[in-house]
């Protein structure tokens, strides 16, 4: 399998780019950016090639690609891959806007190229312990979910002589779709749509800017009701509530109340506290299971062997329709209906 990265805009990129390094059988044949200065810096880190165009790279004819730009560039760079006959694994939230969301999958189902989105969270351990528990039956009837998926503002500071590698496009609406709303559903609003197995019927969201006001142009924290068509409901705080010094980026949790009893998810729980002169405060070392290699892993299995991914498109765009009813919602203050 030969596989190119289309974009390092996301961070997500510089974690999966050793991943695919290291499994059998898979070549990364290298990286284009748009900022090439980014490109050239990355491709040194990891001892890979340099592409100066995403035409450059889609011309060696990949088996596939994960993109990992802007948000609101997902789509023109799915359609350069999709017409060069590479399967895509694209970063989440699938675009900023559903009608987008929509053309990608479309695209992708015209080329006849599988399109997977990147939801890890689907290949965490612990979120997969919940769901056999949900198959089970053993909870009985659920009833509802409070869910948080909280993280620190992302500044993303650099040293000031690297510039390229701050990521502030993350709070400009036009290139994220939004601030911590647009950042923070679609895990959840996935994990849970898995979870159910039903679709999500109404939304209801508030949001503000309360927190870091005045840095940013974006609402900076949220809190969404979801009802599901088998009338459960959840909530998610999505919001970017950590302060710039927590020992991680944030994390992710869920109660599941139900008939039988209560479910409790940490996803990010298992770590260890360590303590160094050199870093002045605390940092959390993760030593659990490895979500991203495990997604990646389906991506790969799925190219191979010629199937659909077990996340797909159409799930991307289920996260991005409830996301979009959430700023609706948040905007005129009344639930909006899905067609569930």
């Amino acid at each position: 399998m030969r596989v190119g990265i289309l974009s390092f805009a996301h961070l997500h990129a510089e974690g999966y780019l050793p991943i695919l390094q290291s499994m059998p059988g898979v070549e990364v044949i290298g990286i284009a950016d748009d900022n090439l200065e980014r490109a050239r810096y990355f491709a040194a880190q990891f001892n890979t090639r340099v592409f100066e165009t995403y035409a450059a790279l889609l011309s060696e004819k990949p088996d596939a690609v994960v993109i990992c730009s802007e948000n609101a560039r997902h789509r023109p760079l799915v359609q350069m891959a999709a017409e060069a006959g590479a399967h895509i694994l694209c970063e989440k939230p699938l675009a900023t806007t559903t009608a987008d969301a929509q053309a990608i999958v479309e695209i992708c189902r015209r080329a006849g190229v599988q399109l997977m989105t990147a939801f890890p969270m689907r290949f965490s351990t612990p979120a997969q312990e919940i769901n056999t528990l949900m198959r089970s039956g053993k909870l009985g009837r659920i009833y509802g979910c409070n869910a948080t998926n909280q993280g620190a503002l992302p500044e993303f500071h650099q040293a000031d002589n690297l510039p390229f590698l701050k990521r502030d496009w993350f709070v400009d609406k036009a290139l994220a779709g939004g601030g911590a709303m647009a950042d923070h559903i679609v895990h959840l609003a996935d994990l849970l749509r898995w979870y159910w197995g039903s679709e999500v019927t109404e939304v209801y969201a508030a949001s503000n800017a309360i927190l870091h006001a005045g840095k940013v142009q974006v609402e900076t924290g949220g809190l969404v009701m979801l009802t599901f068509a088998n009338r459960a409901f959840a909530s998610i705080d999505c919001s970017w509530s950590k302060p710039a010094y927590y020992p991680t980026w944030g994390g992710l949790k869920l109660e599941i109340v139900a008939e039988n009893g209560l479910a409790v998810m940490d996803a990010f729980k298992q770590i260890m506290t360590v303590y160094s002169h050199r870093v002045g405060r605390p940092q959390f070392a993760y030593w659990g299971s490895d979500a991203n290699a495990g997604m990646l892993a389906e991506f790969i299995a799925a190219c191979r062997e010629k199937r659909a991914p077990t996340v797909s498109g159409e799930d991307g765009l289920r996260a991005v329709e409830i996301v979009e009813a959430a700023y609706q919602s948040a905007e005129s203050g009344q639930p909006v209906r899905l067609p569930g």
